[in-house]
C-alpha cells in the first residue's frame, strides 16, 4: 500500500491499496482491474469521496498535502479546489489547496462531534499528515460501510464542491461510510466492476448506473438487460445476503424518448431496469430493492440537462438517504 502511513487510521471512502501515482484508487489497479475499461479506470484515479475522519478536541488541524494537478477537465471547480472541513453536519472551514508540497491549517469547529476533511479532489492530493493544535485527533469510529456504484451522478457531477455531491450527503447525514464507486463518463455495469464490488465488504450496496449505456456505449434494450442479469448474479456470488438497493436512471429529458444507435430510448432502458430487479425479487431475492428513479430529481434541477446541480444532489440525499441507512442497518 503505497500511502504515507501516519494518516492511514483516519482514513475513510478508500476500499483499495493505492500506487505511488494513485494513493486513493476507487476500483482495484491489479487484476481484475486491468480488465476494466480505460475510462473507468482514468474516473477511478479521482479520489471522489475519500476523506478523513476525526474526533477529539483539537481547535485545529494541520493538513501536510501534496497537490498533483490543477487541470480539473470538463467538471471544473466543481471538481474540488479546496479542503472542506465538516463537524457533524456543519461546515464550519474551507481552504483552498496549491499545486505541489504544502500545509494548510483548517479550524474545526467548536463542540463534539465526527469531523470530516474532505480532499480538492480534482488536484489529486495525498495528505503526508495530519496534526491537531491544541489539542488530540483521534480516529473516528467504524460506520456501516457503503458501496455506492454509479456514473457521473453518483460521482457528483454537477455539484459546486465534492462534499455536496449526493453520497457525501447521504454519508454525514446517515452515518455511513460511504465509498463512492461513481465512474464519471462509463459506469455501464461492467462484469469486472461487479468482481470488484463483490470482492469487498459492505453492509449495503447501490447501484445507480444506466445513462452511459444510452449514451457513451449504446446499449439495445435486450444487451442492457442481460448486462444487468449477469451484474447482480455475480455480485450476488460475493455478497449472498447483502442489501442492494437498485435506483434506475433519473430523467434526463434529451434522451428519455430519443432512440440510440441501437434503438433504445432511456425510457426504455429504465423500464428494462426496473424489470429486471423486479422479476428478481420476484424470484426470492428479498434482499434486493428496487427505487424508480425518474421521479427523484425535476428537470429544473439539471443545469445542464444532464446532472444535478445542488438542490438536485439534495433532493436525492433526501430520498435515498432513509433507504440505505434502512438498509445498512436492519432492525
Amino acid at each position: 500500500m503505497s500511502r504515507p502511513p501516519q494518516p492511514e487510521p483516519f482514513l475513510r471512502g478508500c476500499a483499495f491499496d493505492g500506487t505511488s501515482d494513485v494513493p486513493y484508487p476507487r476500483a482495484a489497479l491489479a487484476p481484475p482491474g486491468d480488465r476494466l475499461p480505460a475510462d473507468t479506470l482514468a474516473a477511478a484515479s479521482l479520489p471522489v469521496g475519500v476523506r478523513f475522519e476525526w474526533e477529539g478536541d483539537a481547535r485545529a488541524v494541520v493538513v501536510d498535502y501534496e497537490a498533483r494537478e490543477t487541470d480539473l477537465g470538463y467538471r471544473g471547480d466543481g471538481a474540488g479546489r479546496r479542503f472542506v472541513l465538516y463537524r457533524g453536519l456543519d461546515r464550519v472551514d474551507a481552504r483552498p489547496a496549491r499545486l505541489g508540497r504544502h500545509r494548510v491549517t483548517l479550524s474545526t469547529g467548536v463542540g463534539d462531534g465526527v469531523r470530516s476533511l474532505y480532499l480538492p479532489e480534482g488536484m489529486k492530493p495525498v495528505v503526508y499528515g495530519l496534526v491537531g493544535v491544541e489539542g488530540r485527533l483521534e480516529p473516528a469510529p467504524s460506520r456501516p460501510r457503503w458501496l455506492c456504484y454509479g456514473d457521473s451522478i453518483a460521482e457528483g457531477w454537477i455539484a459546486t464542491e465534492p462534499s455536496l455531491a449526493w453520497p457525501a450527503v447521504v454519508g454525514r447525514e446517515r452515518e455511513l461510510d460511504g465509498v463512492n464507486l461513481g465512474y464519471a463518463g462509463s459506469a455501464r455495469g461492467e462484469v469486472v466492476s461487479a468482481e470488484q464490488l463483490a470482492s469487498l465488504s459492505a453492509d449495503v450496496i447501490s447501484l445507480t448506473h444506466g445513462t452511459n449505456c444510452w449514451s457513451r456505449t449504446p446499449h439495445s434494450v435486450g444487451l442492457f438487460r442481460e448486462g444487468l442479469e449477469a451484474f447482480l448474479r455475480v455480485l450476488r456470488q460475493g455478497h449472498p445476503e447483502t442489501p442492494i438497493v437498485a435506483v434506475s436512471p433519473i430523467v434526463r429529458p434529451d434522451a428519455e424518448g430519443t432512440p440510440n444507435l441501437l434503438g433504445a430510448t432511456l425510457a426504455g432502458l429504465r423500464a428494462c431496469f426496473e424489470d429486471v430487479v423486479g422479476e428478481r425479487v420476484a424470484r426470492g431475492d428479498a434482499q434486493l430493492s428496487l427505487v424508480e428513479g425518474a421521479p427523484l430529481v425535476r428537470p429544473d434541477a439539471l443545469p445542464d440537462g444532464i446532472h444535478p446541480g445542488d438542490d438536485g444532489h439534495r433532493a436525492l440525499a433526501a430520498q435515498l438517504g432513509p433507504i440505505l441507512a434502512r438498509a445498512a442497518r436492519p432492525l
